[in-house]
């Protein structure tokens, strides 16, 4: 996709720092998405160049690649060196890779991270070492540490997914949820903004809610065993794209194609292709490439300026992608 200008962005992101609903305690710094105080102190300026390192899941989930890619090609367009690795969401994995990163002297860390509590000592552990952390995707539950904390609106997002579910299934009828990693804040708000949207209509009873952990084959076994004790389910809304997939073969399987209303999380491409083949109803598109573009341009003014310019605490509207607007589509944006 095209990258705003900087001044473009700077009134984007004035205009995305919105609230996120709140998942769990309202004392939750990483569910209520509002904005604190500035991040955590940075290095004193210097040109630019030298490394940048860039840690998320496995890019076998193509919005996580899609990130990285985006982060890795902005910062070598900026003059940085760049380093790539996954942490797989394993903490000790995560805790690794930022060790590493320090030992080889990156100047700043981008982090889709592995966990909002277990990410919390790692983040403030490269913060010791003057390397300043700019999250990405997934917030921590702290404040104070990391230099930025970008994500996408999660609760405005599956607001639209689960208006446009509710739509389709007609206000009634049975149907299923799969939520996330528990230990994934984005989980609870995707899974609070669904609930917020459906409990309005009495007439839809939700039959069973699942955990299959963002994974395609677990979602496609727990949906098909769902099946089996609810042969009649009409509608599931997945937590993210993978999930929704993994239901989608579940349900053909089952013979029960065309006959249950499935809606997914994230825009990836292959959720897109499934909308287009009428086998899913919609998805809330995370703007993942801008979100990992800014990311690395405010490392940048970070370590070429010695400050930033934006809040911590910053978040990107998402859109909903459906039949009707499916053929814009590119990889994790939609072409105006």
């Amino acid at each position: 996709m095209s990258r705003p200008s900087r001044t473009r962005l700077g009134a984007l992101l004035l205009a995305g720092t919105l609230a996120l609903s709140a998942c769990g305690s309202g004392s939750d710094p990483a569910a209520t998405g509002s904005t604190g105080d500035a991040g955590a102190p940075g290095p004193d300026p210097a040109e630019a160049g030298g490394l940048i390192a860039v840690i998320t899941p496995s890019n076998d989930n193509p919005f996580f690649k899609a990130e990285s890619d985006a982060a890795v090609a902005m910062a070598e367009e900026l003059g940085y060196e760049t380093t790539a690795s996954s942490h797989d969401d394993d903490p000790n994995t995560q805790s690794s890779l930022i060790d590493s990163a320090i030992s080889a002297g990156a100047r700043a860390i981008i982090l889709d991270n592995a966990g909002a509590d277990a990410s919390i000592g790692p983040v403030g552990k490269a913060v010791e070492a003057d390397v300043p952390v700019f999250l990405i995707d997934r917030e921590i539950n702290e404040t104070g540490l990391a230099s930025a904390q970008i994500v996408a609106n999660n609760s405005q997002g599956a607001a639209l997914v689960a208006e446009s579910f509710v739509q389709a299934m007609g206000g009634e009828g049975t149907y299923v949820e799969l939520t996330g990693k528990e230990s994934d804040t984005n989980a609870g708000v995707r899974s609070q903004a669904y609930a917020s949207v459906i409990s309005q209509y009495p007439d839809l009873e939700q039959v069973a809610q699942e955990t299959a952990n963002w994974d395609q084959q677990e979602a496609f076994s727990k949906t098909e065993t769902i099946l089996q004790s609810n042969p009649d389910v009409k509608g599931i809304i997945a937590g993210n794209d993978t999930m929704a997939l993994g239901a989608v073969a579940a349900v053909e399987a089952a013979g029960l194609a065309g006959q249950v209303t499935i809606a997914g999380f994230d825009g990836s491409p292959d959720a897109v292709q499934a909308i287009k083949d009428g086998k899913l109803l919609a998805t809330g598109l995370q703007p993942a490439v801008q979100i990992a573009e800014m990311a690395v341009e405010q490392a940048d003014e970070l370590l070429t300026t010695g400050a930033v310019s934006q809040p911590e605490k910053q978040s990107i509207d998402c859109v909903l992608v459906t039949a009707d607007n499916a053929d814009a589509y590119t990889v994790f944006a939609l072409e105006q």
